[in-house]
């Protein structure tokens, strides 16, 4: 793996928890929320200074997230993601190390597979009586990408934290 374990060390115990929480608001509300996205975001610029290798690295980051966040607000734009989901890939870009981006997005297609066919049969079963009013049970074709995409973030992240550089 290309990101080293200390970064991942530093940046888990902050970022972990608003993956899950992403997870939650997806599925309970179909909302992955601004206030969300931007500790994510803010969580890089304060800690990154200290996890990162160099100076020269954490701009770099910087500077995927700026990348990633130009091409969701286009595919936002064309109605291919949404909005939410959009800003989270933007405010996640940073901690992932771009010579990690095979493995990204290789545990982001395993992520939503798992969280697809979860969410789907727990939709059509019994388990749906644990949280009866959550907003993503009712809407059609859409899905809750954030689990996903929370998922993905946090395996990542834990990968690197056990077998990083």
């Amino acid at each position: 793996m290309a990101i080293t374990a200390y970064s991942a060390w530093w940046f888990l115990p902050f970022v972990l928890p608003l993956c899950f929480y992403v997870a939650f608001t997806d599925l309970s509300r179909m909302k992955i929320t601004n206030q969300t996205v931007i500790v994510l975001a803010l969580v890089f610029v304060v800690i990154g200074p200290f996890a990162m290798p160099s100076f020269e690295a954490y701009l770099w980051r910087l500077a995927q997230l700026a990348i990633m966040l130009g091409l969701g607000i286009l595919l936002n734009g064309i109605g291919a993601m949404g909005a939410g989901d959009a800003k989270f890939i933007a405010a996640a870009a940073p901690y992932v190390a771009l010579g990690d981006l095979r493995l990204i997005m290789a545990l982001l297609a395993a992520a939503l597979l798992a969280a697809f066919v979860t969410h789907r049969i727990a939709r059509h079963s019994a388990l749906r009586r644990l949280a009866p009013h959550w907003t993503s049970w009712d809407q059609g074709k859409k899905f809750p990408m954030g689990l996903a995409l929370g998922m993905a973030l946090a395996l990542y992240l834990i990968l690197g934290a056990l077998k990083g550089a």
